[in-house]
């Protein structure tokens, strides 16, 4: 999925079906939350923002998210404590989320530290679109068959 900017629309040139999945962003700046939002609402996701853990958690109360994305350094708390507990929320529902840390962190302590708390994937920012809305997929399909 490639985006151009043309008269001020986003305009992609390969279209991904989202139907159906649901994801749980969080990310405490603003923009990214909007542009993930846009990449997935526009091919037929329900997404759900969250601009920190504790609202995340919230969240989790009244949504089953197929995929969590997150940052991992939230205002908070740690994206890898958050992980740690939605996975116990979802564990009581039967059910075991995806995850994807998605960080302005390049360290490799850092992406240690996420992929051993849980976290499927490691992506840093800046985001490459086509790389992430091709791991939503891949994950979805794998939870399909688990």
């Amino acid at each position: 999925m490639v985006f151009q900017l043309h008269g001020g629309e986003i305009m992609s040139n390969q279209s991904m079906s989202f139907k159906g999945l649901r994801l749980l962003i969080v990310d405490d700046d603003p923009d990214t939350r909007t542009l993930l939002t846009f990449l997935f609402e526009i091919d037929g996701a329900e997404i759900i923002t969250a601009a920190s853990a504790g609202d995340a958690l919230e969240i989790m109360s009244f949504f089953k998210p197929d995929i969590l994305i997150s940052d991992i350094y939230l205002p908070d708390e740690s994206g890898c404590s958050l992980l740690t507990k939605i996975r116990n929320i979802e564990a009581r529902r039967g059910r075991k989320i995806p995850a994807i840390a998605l960080t302005a962190s390049a360290f490799d302590e850092d992406r240690n530290r996420a992929l051993l708390a849980g976290y499927d994937i490691y992506r840093c920012k800046p985001i490459d679109l086509d790389e992430l809305a091709s791991t939503v997929v891949n994950l979805a399909r794998l939870e399909q068959y688990a």
